[in-house]
């Protein structure tokens, strides 16, 4: 289905830290180059490596509230110290061009969101580890973090994952290849949900004037 005939899906990806969200995201815009990145405002420090507008929109305090004040934030949440959110403005103009925007946030964010006026154009999905150790495994192995962080991240993640039932589905990510196929399965398909297609109500239209012309 072209971009011209159908709106765009806001796709919300959560999880705790370290259960792949991250990875699952990249690999799903290589699958499809047309999916936008939605790229989150943060009011934390910078990582190595990462760059201003790329990872994030690195923002300070002051600022930040000015835009959750101005309603310029789609969604927004206060985690380990520091401000998320998401600026409205790209996913608005992405969605009405027919081009999907990636979410990879919190249950917070995915909660604003789906209440949010474009609530109805949501895909939610929720991935949890195969375990607990694992998930412990996962945060130790990726080098990001010192220890206190990694406990702190592991002390959030039982939060995180009781919220996995407001979630449209919920991934087991036991097998990384296997979840990448389930997921591309899942948004193929919601692609097509009736409220994505605008077109339809016009095309319904003609045929009833078809019909009537058979009279």
């Amino acid at each position: 289905m072209s971009q011209e005939n159908r709106r765009g899906l806001l796709i919300i990806l959560s999880s705790p830290s370290g259960a792949g969200k991250s990875t699952l995201a990249r690999r799903l815009r290589d699958w499809d180059k047309d999916i936008a990145f939605s790229v989150s405002a943060t009011t934390r420090a910078p990582r190595p490596g990462e760059v201003d507008g790329r990872e994030y929109l690195f923002t300070d305090e002051a600022r930040f509230k000015s835009m959750v004040a101005n309603g310029d934030m789609l969604e927004h949440a206060h985690v380990f110290g520091n401000f998320y959110g998401s600026p409205r403005g790209p996913v608005q103009e992405a969605i009405e061009q027919g081009r999907d925007v990636l979410f990879d946030i919190d249950w917070q964010g995915a909660q604003q969101i789906n209440n949010s006026a474009l609530g109805m154009h949501t895909l939610s999905i929720f991935l949890l580890p195969p375990s607990i150790p694992e998930l412990r495994n996962r945060l130790e192995k990726r080098g990001q973090d010192d220890a206190q962080t990694i406990a702190r991240r592991m002390e959030k993640s039982w939060d995180e994952i009781s919220h996995w039932g407001g979630y449209d589905f919920v991934l087991v990510n036991d097998d990384l290849d296997a979840t990448e196929e389930k997921l591309k399965t899942i948004i193929t398909a919601t692609r097509l949900r009736r409220s994505q297609q605008p077109q339809l109500t016009a095309h319904v239209r003609n045929l009833q004037t078809q019909f009537e012309d058979l009279s």
